[in-house]
């Protein structure tokens, strides 16, 4: 019922558009881990106000068969600030419907009044002790895009067999019901709630416990300068500050106020690096600030960067900064527990791309170290586990800049990682040390951990499969490479197929995926390399990483040695220009 996506395929039926609709109607959008993800439009295969009531139908009957308790406990709803003027899509609207979805059937629905990171629906979700939380939000992809982020009533992101579970009601649930289109039913509803002041109370008063140096924040000259990238970051981090005792950063003043149309940037995602900071560093360089932190559009990722002494700007990787963060975080936990025994019920997670850092920080001050699948639905799931069992989760994190530094959190979140890395930056100062020169001294006593990522794009998944099928039968049929140019390969392990050769019974330990694309290739060097398909973009990824032993220090080595792999990598299993795979660009 929604008149301009009606209008959309009213017209492409007129033109007899058949190549159009099929792309409009040719397939559902797949409801997986990640809930839904793509552009903002007509069609089945688009968000819009349809497919947002059919698939809050389906969660709905989903949630009523898992949960005898729905009707008394509920959900929570919260969105960011996208909107799509041609469809009349909005993540507004698409929170209120799915609100209106849940109220129709007797649930409780805690639907957030305003704009909100990310985060703070796992919160909530805990914090009130809800069945499940709905974010829409589609992050840092391009401004055309949306998606529907589910969380289950642990905290955490959805894992199988919920994917599976949701979509079939999904496809059992497709008709609106009754009163599906009326939104304006909610207002009236006494099943409403509005979480917005209470979590925002809450949430800052939570985080204050990773607040160790309040009296170095208050009297700190160090400056700040933050982006929200026109996304929901500002207000939140601006109160992070304020909840720490710090004064608040400069924020980017073309980038401030949430703006749907990202006018600034070509792609929101202060994962790419320097361009995105552009703003920050001109600002920065004004106001005399030496470290600039970037918020994805939902305040769920974190990128910073610093000011070296040669005048340039160093940008960290989401590998630097999980070193930072989780020497920090340990740091700070042995100074307020003197309880050497403590140290055993102590865990730090990171996913299986990230580097290997944490580790290394393990094995050597007794803490435990585990890695899991990519993702922080894999880390959030892994952590409540641990958490249910007595055990203390400090920290985790991705290299895709995703660093969950708060347990009241159980997935990533920029926000509380944005003012723990001010604080840490704070305390540094006061020992005349930077971030790049504590990064280093993390490396001296642990052991350098240089990595490298980046991705090819490629829009055929034909391709693709052909890629990875290639790499499995390499040299005739079931035969993975023996090496990679002149990198001899030592171990295998296929996420895909299950397959592991480091393992006696050659079975991998970390759950499979037949739906996506993960192999991991060691080498005799000690580097390794995993490619995988990224679960939201048409993208293949790639992560290396070379781990030294404390002691060796030649850097540069190191890094000419993984740049000779990664070249290899490029050239000999993913073959850019035979399979015509487009290079990332800066």
């Amino acid at each position: 019922q929604n008149p301009k996506t009606s209008a959309i395929v009213k017209q492409l039926v007129a033109e007899g558009n058949a190549g159009e609709l099929q792309k409009y109607f040719g397939s559902r959008m797949e409801f997986g881990t990640a809930g839904l993800r793509a552009p903002m439009g007509a069609g089945i295969s688009h968000m819009n106000d349809l497919t947002i009531i059919q698939t809050t139908q389906g969660f709905c009957r989903y949630l009523e068969k898992n949960f005898s308790d729905l009707k008394k406990r509920g959900v929570v709803i919260g969105f960011d600030a996208r909107a799509h003027p041609s469809s009349g899509g909005s993540s507004k609207r698409f929170a209120r419907l799915a609100a209106n979805t849940f109220i129709s059937q007797g649930v409780p629905v805690y639907l957030f009044s305003d704009i909100t990171p990310t985060p703070f629906v796992p919160y909530t979700v805990t914090h009130l002790k809800l069945c499940a939380g709905i974010m829409v939000t589609a992050s840092h992809n391009p401004k055309q895009d949306n998606g529907y982020k589910v969380y289950w009533e642990n905290g955490a992101q959805i894992i199988s067999p919920h994917d599976k579970g949701i979509s079939q009601a999904i496809e059992e649930n497709q008709e609106p019901w009754p009163q599906a289109w009326d939104d304006k039913l909610i207002d009236s509803s006494l099943l409403l709630h509005d979480p917005y002041a209470t979590v925002n109370k809450e949430y800052f008063k939570d985080i204050q416990k990773q607040c160790f140096h309040r009296n170095i924040n208050k009297e700190t000259n160090l400056k700040f300068v933050h982006t929200s990238v026109h996304g929901v970051g500002h207000k939140f981090v601006q109160l992070a500050f304020k909840a720490f005792d710090l004064s608040p950063p400069f924020a980017v003043p073309e980038q401030r106020d949430p703006d749907p149309e990202f006018p600034t940037v070509k792609y929101p995602n202060p994962e790419e690096g320097k361009g995105v900071l552009t703003l920050s560093f001109a600002l920065a360089e004004k106001d005399g600030a030496k470290i600039i932190l970037a918020n994805d559009p939902d305040a769920d990722r974190l990128a910073v960067a610093e000011k070296q002494e040669s005048g340039e700007w160093k940008v960290f990787s989401g590998n630097e900064l999980g070193a930072l963060l989780g020497w920090w975080i340990f740091t700070c936990w042995k100074n307020h527990n003197r309880d050497t025994c403590a140290i055993k019920d102590i865990y730090m997670l990171s996913s299986t791309v990230s580097s290997k850092i944490l580790r290394a920080i393990a094995l050597k001050e007794g803490f435990h170290f585990e890695e899991t699948l990519t993702g922080f639905k894999w880390m959030g799931n892994r952590a409540k586990q641990l958490m249910d069992q007595g055990k203390a989760v400090l920290f985790a994190f991705e290299e895709a800049i995703g660093y969950m530094c708060c347990p009241a959190v159980l997935d990533k979140d920029g926000v509380s990682a944005a003012v723990i890395t001010a604080e840490m930056a704070s305390f540094l100062a006061t020992r005349n040390l930077s971030l790049s020169q504590q990064l280093k001294a993390v490396y001296d006593e642990y052991g350098f951990h240089i990595t490298k990522a980046s991705y090819f794009i490629c829009h055929d998944p034909k391709v693709i499969q052909q890629l990875f099928d290639n790499l499995r039968n390499f040299d005739g049929k079931n035969t993975y490479p023996k090496s990679c140019g002149r990198f001899k390969v030592s171990g295998i392990r296929d996420l895909t197929t299950g397959y592991d050769s480091s393992q006696p019974d050659q079975k991998a330990i970390l759950p499979t995926s037949k739906s996506s694309q993960m192999i991991t290739f060691t080498f005799a060097n000690g580097g390794v390399a995993t490619m995988r398909t990224s679960g939201t973009e048409p993208k293949i990824k790639y992560y290396s990483e070379l781990c030294a032993p404390p002691g060796n220090s030649d850097v540069e080595q190191l890094k000419k040695e993984l740049d000779e792999l990664v070249n290899a990598l490029e050239e000999h299993f993913f073959q850019p220009e035979k399979n015509n795979l487009q290079r990332k660009t800066e």
